[in-house]
């Protein structure tokens, strides 16, 4: 199972781009993200989802 922890650091219209602990980047499309993100907020991913972390 894959688990990886990512913090917001653009959203760019429909998309976000998320950096994880190695400074590296991915863009992924907003409808997958919960609704309450913004930049700066982290995520968690796991069992293919994404959940913010408090």
């Amino acid at each position: 199972m894959i688990t990886r922890e990512y913090i917001v650091s653009l959203i760019d219209g429909d998309y976000a781009v998320l950096e994880d602990e190695n400074k590296e980047q991915i863009r992924i499309a907003r409808a997958l993200l919960p609704l309450e993100i913004d930049e700066g907020s982290h995520l968690l991913f796991e069992n293919f989802q994404y959940t913010i972390l408090k």
